[in-house]
């Protein structure tokens, strides 16, 4: 029978014996977490918060193309090169030059051509006739920045002169070999549609490219916002008259680097990477697969997208989302699989999704 529960207001009811309590155990000893681990994701930090920023600045000028800018971002933090590939009339220089003002740095732009000569690039050497000598006139690679606008519109002699600027950050002329300033990055724009009168990068180059970042044709909703800013006087040649302001500069960007390279990366995520690298070399549909070089840099490019992303150490799925830009322009299809209707994506997806992912 169910008795009724005790009233503790009813002095003259007895209260119910109450069961002792089973002693506790212990709490079982719990292995301390990696340091790494430990710093909560949403800890403010200045300098994160001010490349933060610069997509907001970038904004004021180029409308969409996220992924692009956070390409660059990456990018610049990494000391890599980004190729942009778009039709004419997406913005890709606006971008750059947009990019170039958030993070204050100086920019030089080369329009390459079928006549430019290696020497319009990385400098020559000029006879001073008051010394009776020679003496080094530096070339427009000497930058922060550099805009090759159409690089592949100038032959591989011209497109070769950039292979030692942006592999080891210096240039050798004369005998004598000069360092560009920091931070340096190469900044190349081609169109995908036009074949005549271009000449295709080599792989030698192309694989010195950190990121290929595609920039697409706008969305209705984006391109209304573009016109409309033109509309009340946006101007492309005058960015500060879009309010867009510098909010790093390089004494940021080297404090960045040092964050990034402290960011841990697990020996498991590290056999991911190589997994992915080595499913490209042997899947039957590519003739070329990525080579230790480009998983090395997409290592690099993983910790950078974690420590934007507010952590503090990486995870598969920062490996997932620079996959395609760091992967598309080191492989080569094979030309039966472009028969077969398949194209470089679909073979990236492909793997990506059959190699195993560590837990």
């Amino acid at each position: 029978m169910t008795q009724p529960p005790h009233d503790p207001t009813n002095p003259q009811e007895p209260a119910a014996p109450q069961a002792s309590a089973a002693p506790q155990a212990s709490p079982a000893p719990q292995e301390p977490a990696a340091e790494t681990l430990q710093t909560p994701a949403a800890e403010p930090d200045p300098v994160r918060e001010a490349f933060t920023g610069v997509r907001t600045e970038i904004a004021k000028a180029v409308v969409g193309q996220d992924q692009a800018v956070t390409g660059m971002l990456i990018a610049l933090l990494c000391r890599g090169h980004v190729l942009l590939e778009g039709v004419p009339g997406v913005a890709k220089t606006l971008l750059v030059r947009s990019f170039a003002a958030a993070v204050s740095l100086e920019s030089s732009r080369v329009q390459f051509t079928p006549d430019l000569m290696p020497s319009d690039v990385t400098g020559s050497l000029v006879y001073d006739a008051s010394a009776s000598d020679f003496s080094f006139r530096p070339g427009p690679v000497f930058t922060n920045i550099l805009i090759a606008d159409e690089i592949n519109r100038t032959p591989p002699k011209t497109q070769s002169a950039l292979l030692e600027a942006m592999e080891e950050h210096q240039v050798s002329v004369g005998g004598r070999s000069r360092k560009l300033p920091e931070p340096f990055l190469v900044a190349a724009t081609q169109n995908p549609v036009e074949y005549e009168g271009t000449y295709p990068l080599p792989e030698a180059q192309l694989d010195r490219f950190l990121f290929k970042l595609v920039l697409d044709l706008p969305e209705r909703d984006h391109e209304f916002e573009i016109l409309d800013r033109h509309a009340r006087g946006f101007d492309a040649g005058a960015l500060s008259s879009a309010g867009l302001r510098p909010v790093a500069d390089a004494e940021l960007i080297g404090r960045a680097r040092e964050a990034i390279a402290k960011i841990y990366i697990a020996p498991q995520i590290i056999t991911y990477i190589v997994d992915l690298a080595r499913a490209t070399r042997q899947t039957p549909s590519l003739a070329l697969g990525v080579s230790p070089r480009g998983a090395t840099r997409m290592l690099g490019a993983a910790r950078a997208h974690a420590w934007l992303s507010g952590r503090h150490y990486v995870t598969p799925d920062d490996v997932k989302a620079l996959a395609h830009m760091s992967l598309s322009h080191r492989v080569i299809l094979r030309p039966e699989a472009q028969m077969d209707g398949l194209d470089v994506g679909q073979v990236l997806d492909s793997i990506i999704a059959t190699t195993e992912v560590p837990r």
